[in-house]
């Protein structure tokens, strides 16, 4: 791992001083733009070839059960290797493996863009999510070393506005790249974009990025690695899959398997508590560590629940063209952009109550909603609903960044790479969660009809769900920390 080409530093933590308020010196302020851009790269990523879907599967001649593949072997890849790549920069240097992973990923996307088959398409998309593992905890981590004080909040906020837009904007971006058949590459730009752009991060990151590593490094624990990846698929797998095939035995039986090896992985990591274990389990000891947890796990359940569904609302139960209901995550999108500018511009002042606040507003954003579409109109407009769908998003912009900066705050240096991991892989799990519940409360009620009063109504129910999901989001925060005006947590 300890390539001088991606090495012109010593390695060290650097972190300004914790009462620090001063205005973000240039470097810095460049490493931040690298490390969101590596960030937004990987989560755009994740959901970009959701509209050029139809004409990547003509152009290919893939059959459904492949371009299913497409979108699991990423989120499946990126799902297992969180915990892993947030320990690797622990131990070998954040700075180092973030650049290595980009290289990773940007290779993985020229292969996308070349793919001659569906076959080589999903290798190299299983390939990109692994990357995409290794880079973004390292974001996380780099952000929660070299940051203190406004400028930690600041970067924070932006990190979140990023991380509520780039789910969004992937279909659209995927949309008009594929619209726009650039060269006549069709899909094929959607990938390849990425190739200038990570040649970019990965030159000024190699300049601009502080290198910073565990005091005391241990080699990998790699029976962790092996325990907590086979305990990973046994569980996220069933969970993403068991709908589409009925949810038959094996779905469960997988699930249990999953939790009796994640019961031998906690073991494991306890006998190794002194011995470089893969996950700090010390890190649960405190509250706001376990809360910040549990409230992203709740994140990530609210968007793979309520993302899919909308998107069959507006197009089934609205009979919206694919384009105007981009349009309307474009909407919901610029009230995230909006939200999370708000956390930035405070910079941590209000402590949790800004992201308490952001679950109320969303809550009675998504009530509002609820009354609309509960009132059975299939006329319903895209500027009727503007108002409860901008607050929505506002709300929710609120809340990312200041989460991952509470849920963070007393985590050790040595530790930030494992924290986030760990903080990565349960927004993950939630978003698996909200996919299999999916089954439950919305194609259990339509059987798959495209009948526009079916849809309808089985969202109804799922904004029901959703509105619960915000509820104990909220109160989940209570376990994160308050803060003094000069910055000090209590």
């Amino acid at each position: 791992m300890n390539s001088p080409m991606l090495d012109n530093e010593p390695e060290h933590t650097a972190r300004t001083s914790p009462g620090a308020s001063s205005a973000m010196p240039a470097a810095a302020r460049i490493a931040l733009a690298v490390l969101l851009t590596g960030e937004l790269m990987n989560i755009v990523d994740d959901s970009v070839v959701l509209t050029a879907i139809p004409t990547l599967q003509a152009s290919l001649g893939a059959g459904p059960a492949a371009v299913q593949w497409v979108t699991a072997g990423y989120a499946l890849t990126f799902a297992l290797g969180l915990i892993t790549g947030g320990r690797l920069g622990d131990i070998y240097g954040r700075r180092k493996v973030f650049l290595l992973g980009t290289v990773g990923f940007t290779v993985a996307s020229l292969l996308c863009g070349l793919a001659a088959g569906p076959g080589m398409l999903i290798a190299a998309r299983v390939l990109q999510g692994g990357a995409a593992a290794v880079m973004m905890p390292q974001v996380l981590a780099t952000l929660h070393v070299t940051f203190a004080g406004e400028n930690r909040s600041r970067a924070f906020g932006l990190f979140g506005a990023v991380l509520a837009m780039g789910s969004v904007v992937g279909p659209v971006l995927g949309g008009v790249l594929t619209e726009a058949d650039l060269f006549g590459l069709s899909w094929r730009p959607i990938f390849l974009i990425n190739v200038p752009v990570g040649l970019a991060v990965i030159v000024l990151g190699r300049k601009f990025i502080t290198e910073s590593t565990a005091a005391n490094a241990d080699r990998l624990d790699l029976a962790g690695v092996l325990l907590s990846a086979i305990a990973l698929v046994l569980i996220v797998f069933p969970l993403t899959e068991g709908h589409a095939h009925g949810w038959p035995l094996w779905c469960f039986a997988m699930l249990a398997g999953g939790l009796l090896v994640l019961g031998v992985f906690l073991r494991h990591q306890q006998l190794r508590k002194n011995d470089g274990p893969l996950v700090v389990l010390s890190l649960f000891q405190g509250k706001q560590f376990s809360g910040g947890l549990s409230a992203q796990l709740m994140m990530g359940l609210l968007c793979g629940l309520f993302f899919m569904t909308w998107t069959l609302y507006l197009q089934r139960g609205l009979h919206m063209s694919p384009l105007l209901a981009a349009l309307a995550f474009v909407l919901l999108a610029v009230g995230e952009l909006a939200g999370a500018m708000l956390a930035t511009k405070t910079a941590g002042r209000f402590a949790r109550r800004l992201p308490q606040a952001g679950a109320l507003i969303a809550l009675a954003s998504m009530a509002a909603y609820g009354l609309q579409v509960s009132g059975g109109h299939e006329n319903l407009t895209l500027l009727a609903m503007a108002v409860p769908v901008l607050l929505l998003g506002f709300g929710l912009g609120m809340i990312s960044g200041p989460i991952a900066d509470l849920t963070l705050a007393k985590v050790p240096p040595d530790s930030a790479g494992s924290a986030s991991g760990l903080f990565n892989t349960a927004l993950q799990l939630g978003y698996a969660l909200g996919i299999a519940l999916n089954g439950l409360v919305f194609f259990a009620a339509t059987g798959g009809s495209p009948d526009g009063a079916l849809n309808r109504d089985a969202f109804t129910g799922v904004l029901w769900w959703v509105g619960g999901v915000l509820a104990v989001m909220w109160a989940l925060m209570f376990y994160l920390p308050k803060r003094t005006n000069t910055g000090s947590i209590r």
